[in-house]
Order: structure tokens, then sequence, then C-alpha cells
């Protein structure tokens, strides 16, 4: 017989860690075996739940709303935690244990917004004496449950509302297979060199990487991969133009071939997700979408996009022909083509700078970013984080902390997964692992758990890791979203911590970016690896006048992604039988450098749209932008160091979650609406002409 080692939600003994439903996840015994128990058993726990809810009298908000949260919350917290492990520690026991759950979890999840008999009990609560007695946050959390029954199709006759929710089930599934199509064709690719030659114009850390990868996986040489750390380097740096040509065409041709071909899947996910907003009584995906975010439309958000492109274009098409002049008079490159732009782009800024991203790594040691920003946070938010080694980890690299108020308080626990692997997923992200709802009696709030993940550059041997500053710069970021779930102090575990607009979320993530290019901040973190000396007067000059240094084309990059985005989610009708990469190469045409330079065909590959929570809402990115630029401007203005100034950001914003309206939040703290200008100035400085 087992030792039933933890207790579940139910305060019942179990033996799957899964189920444990302790603040302290015991990582290190979870094992693939454990996922469908695990879930299935609180998908059991849920339902029963939800039948008490549907046979009860559902007089009170504890009896209806908080019990609906709570009933979500378990199974929610389960099948987060596998589908984290399923990002991170991805195997094929784990892939098929997380695909034979998915359908499972996400029946549940789609179906209670369709089951009639739920829908009845909550509008008969909306509809009472109580409910229009509620609290603020307790009202706001009804009135939201409400409209997002509506949106679900709950009021639909029965055939549509199960139709809706076997749409939702297949997209999830859908999704999850464009994921698994993306990692497996990204690792099926290396560029393996043997030739000297070929290294030409690569730094000594990035030889020295590609040759420590190269004997891990058991062949001679040098060996590329199109992960970050590995691609952006070489397409950086390496001066044999066809070796860059070869590795750029297999970066834009991921996930496009069998047997990891999801162009048939982007077909079919934009056909399910129209005709689930079309049975839902919305014109299109992005309008379903958006509907609850701060833009509200498909169309508010192309006008956006197409209002910052507008104002942005001026700056690119002088930026468009320094780099043509460059190209051609600096580096003999007559025929400028896309695999020359990140070169020729590194080969101006230091001509231009005499900078090069390289120089800057000694001074980047991950432990001592990760020093200074503890501090920084601690001086701005009250917010302190410690090394702990009481937290059990999935995999050894994994770094783990304890994040305390300045009070005492214990807010919760962050893990830190810096470093690829090749059952990692691509990219960097922050999850949520664990929302700490109010303790009962009102004392206090249980810890949260937050992760951050990313694939940098991994250290070389004895050498600790050196950052890039782009690096740092998303460690910060990062960091952002982690303060903004773990500091969230809201009554109602649902419309805490990360649950707010899609459109406003990045707002706490962008704005620490900030932090990264202003020299007082550096000075605490950016610091020589070997002699400890800060950033040199003239290397930090060099750095902050690249800041805006091409930055037209970046910003015009990610305007042709939310465009595209937007374009296939409110114009292009799936029945049409256009190629819907084609669609999205036509739209980003017009904001490439050159037509051919447009990236339609990595929309195969665009996990954020298709397999993420940004489909429809990839302008969120720019929008959020204006926010956080406009919002560090009153950081300028009153001290980068102000701690009033960071506690009153702390307090209208990270701590509030979704307990009131994004615009309502923002202007708490700016007093006033948010201003584009901030955003432009920021960017792209003076326009071209008072320039000149």
């Amino acid at each position: 017989m087992s030792v039933k080692s933890y207790v579940d939600v139910a305060g019942n003994a179990t033996d799957n860690p899964l189920l444990s439903a302790g603040h302290n996840i015991p990582f290190d015994r979870i094992e693939s075996a454990h996922v469908v128990d695990a879930v299935r058993s609180a998908l059991a726990y849920a339902r029963a739940r939800l039948d008490r809810l549907k046979s009860g009298g559902g007089h009170s908000y504890e009896d209806v709303i908080q019990e609906l949260d709570d009933l979500v919350e378990w199974p929610s917290r389960v099948f987060g935690l596998v589908r984290h492990l399923n990002g991170v520690m991805n195997s094929p026991a784990s892939r098929s244990a997380y695909n034979l759950v998915l359908p499972e979890y996400m029946s549940f999840m789609a179906g209670l917004t369709t089951d009639s008999e739920v829908w009845t009990v909550i509008k008969r609560f909306a509809a009472s004496r109580a409910a229009a007695d509620l609290s603020p946050i307790r009202r706001r959390n009804l009135d939201k449950i409400v409209d997002e029954f509506r949106r679900g199709g709950a009021d639909l006759p029965d055939e549509q509302r199960r139709h809706a929710e076997a749409l939702r089930v297949e997209l999830a599934q859908l999704s999850t297979k464009f994921s698994e199509n993306v990692l497996d064709s990204t690792n099926a690719y290396a560029l393996v060199l043997t030739d000297q030659h070929d290294l030409a114009g690569l730094p000594e850390g990035v030889r020295r990487r590609a040759k420590a990868d190269a004997a891990a996986h058991g062949v001679e040489g040098w060996r590329f991969t199109l992960q970050a750390p590995s691609y952006l380097p070489f397409m950086k740096y390496s001066e044999r133009r066809e070796r860059r040509r070869e590795l750029h065409e297999a970066f834009f041709s991921v996930a496009q071939s069998e047997p990891h071909d999801n162009r048939p899947l982007v077909r079919e996910i934009l056909a399910k997700r129209r005709e689930l907003a079309n049975l839902l009584g919305y014109r299109n995906f992005a309008d379903m979408q958006l509907e609850d975010r701060m833009m509200r439309s498909g169309d508010k958000a192309v006008a956006f996009e197409q209002e910052l492109a507008r104002r942005t274009r001026p700056y690119f098409e002088r930026e468009n022909i320094e780099l043509a002049e460059f190209a051609r008079t600096a580096l003999g490159l007559e025929d400028f083509q896309a695999w020359d732009l990140t070169f020729t782009t590194e080969r101006i800024r230091r001509a231009r700078f005499d900078f090069d991203d390289e120089a800057l790594r000694p001074y980047f040691p991950l432990d001592g970013v990760l020093k200074g920003l503890f501090a920084l946070v601690e001086t701005l938010f009250g917010v302190r984080i410690s090394p702990t080694d009481d937290l059990a980890k999935w995999h050894p690299d994994v770094q783990t902390y304890a994040v305390f108020h300045e009070d005492g308080t214990y807010l919760g626990s962050c893990y830190a997964d810096w470093f690829p692997r090749e059952s990692k997923r691509a990219g960097a992200w922050m999850n949520g692992l664990v929302t700490g709802g109010p303790l009962d009696g009102g004392a206090g709030f249980e810890p949260h758990v937050g992760i951050i993940a990313a694939n940098f550059t991994p250290p070389d041997g004895a050498e600790q890791p050196l950052l890039t500053h782009d690096e740092v710069g998303t460690v910060f970021h990062e960091f952002g979203h982690l303060l903004h779930h773990i500091m969230a102090r809201v009554e109602v575990r649902s419309r805490s911590s990360l649950n707010v607009p899609w459109d406003f979320i990045e707002l706490p993530s962008q704005i620490m970016e900030n932090w990264t290019w202003e020299r007082e901040a550096l000075d605490l973190f950016a610091r020589h690896y070997q002699t400890g000396e800060t950033i040199p007067d003239d290397l930090f000059e060099r750095l902050e006048g690249s800041r805006t240094f091409l930055e037209a084309g970046a910003q015009m990059r990610q305007l042709s992604f939310g465009t595209a985005d937007l374009a296939l989610h409110v114009d292009y009708d799936p029945a049409s039988g256009e190629d819907p990469l084609a669609v999205a190469q036509a739209v980003m045409e017009s904001l490439a450098y050159r037509p051919e330079f447009a990236q339609g065909r990595r929309m195969a590959a665009f996990s954020h749209v298709f397999a993420g929570g940004y489909a429809a809402g990839y302008y969120s990115y720019k929008w959020s932008e204006v926010l956080e630029a406009d919002a560090f401007s009153r950081f300028k203005a009153e001290g980068i160091f102000n701690p009033v100034t960071g506690r009153e950001f702390a307090d209208t914003i990270l701590s509030k979650g979704d307990s009131q309206d994004a615009d309502v939040m923002f202007r708490a703290f700016m007093g006033r609406d948010p201003d584009v200008d901030a955003l432009i100035l920021r960017n792209l400085g003076p326009a071209p002409e008072a320039a000149a």
C-alpha cells in the first residue's frame, strides 16, 4: 500500500504530488504518470461541487458566485501545473498525458458557460436583493461572470451551446498541436560548421558556445540552432553571407513542412475561431476577443495600429535610406537581402556608435543583474526577494525565491528557469501557478506562486552566465509580470493577479525595462564580472545613443505582426480559399523595408497568436508600450528611485488586479488618459523634419 504523502484541496490524503494543495509544490516528485489521475480527480471534485451549486437554493454570494469561483480554481490549478511542466520538461510521455486530458479539461471549462442550469442559478441570484447589496468588488465579479456566460453562449439554444463548447475544445487541441509542431520543427534543424572560415566575424564567446553545443550532441565542429541564443548572434555577426542565408531560410521555414507543418492548422484555427465568434453573435473573432479589453473592438485596434504606423513611417523611411546606403557603400551589398538586415544593422550600429552588444556582456552577470533588480524593487515597491532552497524544482538549473512585503508579510514564491533545453519551449514568459485568495476571517492572503522562464545564452563551462543588454531587459520585463501577480491584494481571487484585460497586462512588465536604460539604475547591477567596475561612461553613452537607433524599423516590425494578426481575425474569410499566410504576407509588405522582407510565412510558427493568448491581440504590446512610456514619464519627473511614486504605482496598478477598469487604474496613477506622444518621443525622438 502506498503512503498518502499529500493533502488535496478537500483535505483528503493522496499519494499524487500534483494534487498537493500546499503552497510548496513538490515538483521533484511529479511524473507524467501522475497527470491523468490528477486532472480527472480535480475535475471530479469540481463536478461534485457544481452539482451542489445547481441543486442548492443559491440565495447568497457565497453559495453561488464564490462557490463557482472556488470549484473552478482547483482544476485550473492542477491543469495549469500540467501545462507548465509540459512546456518546460516536454517528453513523449508528458505530451501524451497532456493531450489525453486536454479535451477533458477544456470540455469542462467550456461547458460551464453553456450549462443552462448553472446559468439559471446565476441569473436568479443576479436579480435578487442580495446581489443589489454587494460590495463593489463582489458586484464587479458578479457582473463579469454574467457577461462571461452571455459571451460564452449561455443564452443560445441547446444545440448551438453544445457546438460552441465543442469548438472551444477543438481549438485548444489545435493550439496544442501547433505549439508541439513549432518545438519539434525548431529542434529538428541544426547548422553544423566544420570549416574555420565559416566562423568569420563571430565573437569568441559565440564560437565557444557553438563548439560546446556540437560536443554535447556528439558532432565535430560548431553547432548553430534556431534557438534565439544561437540564431540571433549568428545573424548579427557572421560575415559568411551564404551561411546567414541558410540559417535565415531555416528560421523562416519552421513548421512549414511535414511532419511538423502548421499551415493547415493555421487555416483550421482561423476557421473555427470565426465560426465560434459568428455563433456567439459577433461579426468576427477580434470583436469577440476585444469586447472586454481596453480597445473594445477589432476596428478600434486596427485604427490604433494604422495611426501608429502612419506616425512611424517618416522615421522608418529615413532609416531605410541609411541602411541601403550603408549596405552598398560600406559592406558592398548591392543586392541587399533579408538575411543581410540584422548583420547590416549591427555593422552600422558599430560604425555610428562604436557599440557592440558583446562588449556589454561582461557587465551583466546574471547573479549581479538579479541582485540589482531585487534592490530596485525593494526601494520602489517595498518588496524583498530572497533566494531559498526550501522549494522543490523540476530541473537543477531552476532558481527559487521567497518574496516578502517590507512589513514582513510573506507574499509568495518564485521559480526562475533561464536557459534553453530541447525539452523546453522557446521564448520568455511568466506564469502564475497559484493565485492566493483571502484567508478565512480576512486576515491576509494565501501566498501566490509564479514562474519566470527564458532561453538565455547558457554559461560557458565554469564561467557564470553573462547576458546581453536585451536579455537584461527580458529579466526586468518578466519580473514586472511577476510583481503584478505576487503583489495582488484583491479579495476576490478571480479578479486578482493577472486576470486583467490582455491589452493592459504588459504595462507592469514593459515599464520595468525602462530602468535598464538609466545610468543610476545600471550602476546598481551592471558591474564587470571580473573587476567589479561599472560600465565606462563612453560605453554607456554609446548604449544610450543606440536606444532610438533604427528603432522605427523595430517598431514597424511589431506593427506588421500586430496588423497581420488583426487582418486574419477581422477581414480574412477562411471560406474564401485564400492562403492565410499569403494574406499576412500582403499585409506585412507595406510595413516592411522591402516587400520581400515581409515575414508572413513566420505565421506558421507564431505561437503568440495560434498557441498563446494573443489571438487578435498582438497589438497589445504596442498599446501597452504607450501606457508604460507615459507612466514612466512620471518616474522620470519625480525620480526613478522615488519610493513615493513607486508605492503609488504598486497601490494603483500592481496590487489591484482586475478590481477596477484598466483605464480607471491608469488615470488613478497618471491623473489623465494615455498619451501616444510619450511612445513616439521616447522610441523615435524628434520628427525627422525637425531633426533635419
